[in-house]
């Protein structure tokens, strides 16, 4: 199966929830679907972020991590999920925050001086979402439960994607409410 890192997989606001959300159906073990998990898919997403991702003014064009740092990559990938995901839900816990600096540090210390790589600009955004004024902008997305970055003004975002999630909510909603009013 082709896969393509297309405007959606980009929707989480930063660098760091975007490659948290690499892992797709990430509560459910049967259907869970990690992206990174083929070299060649996690070699891509530098170029899909080039194209569709927030951050580019602040990192610049990225490139691929060194083979040798992936799995340096996914560890630091899965600090970012579980210290951000329990921001979001008001749980979170001094030992995750410092479960993920120990991930960012242990990544700067590896990057060898190449702030364009994957590994490196991930845990730059990663120290940036830490020190973000206003963390009651994190939220978990209903539908698919990517972690996202609620830049509205009025802080109404409901949805990672309007386009996807939100119209997947929408149509859902649409059908059982049709569904209930033709029930006899």
């Amino acid at each position: 199966m082709t896969f393509s890192w297309t405007p959606h997989r980009f929707s989480g606001g930063a660098l760091a929830l975007d490659v948290a959300n690499s892992v797709v159906l990430r509560a459910d073990a049967e259907r869970r679907i990690d992206r990174f998990a083929d070299a060649a898919t996690m070699d891509a997403f530098p170029a899909g972020a080039n194209r569709h991702g927030w951050e580019r003014e602040l990192f610049g064009a990225l490139v691929p991590v060194d083979p040798e740092s992936r799995t340096g990559l996914l560890a630091l990938r899965e600090a970012i999920d579980r210290h951000f995901r329990a921001e979001a839900l008001g749980v979170g816990k001094p030992a995750l925050l410092a479960d993920l600096l120990d991930a960012i540090a242990a990544t700067l210390r590896r990057s060898g001086g190449r702030p364009e790589a994957l590994d490196t600009a991930t845990a730059r955004s990663a120290l940036m979402l830490v020190a973000r004024p206003e963390p009651e902008r994190l939220k978990i997305c209903p539908n698919c439960h990517w972690l996202f970055l609620d830049r509205s003004r009025n802080r109404s975002r409901a949805w990672c994607d309007m386009a996807v999630c939100g119209n997947r909510a929408k149509a859902s909603r649409h059908y059982h409410r049709n569904r209930e009013e033709t029930r006899p």
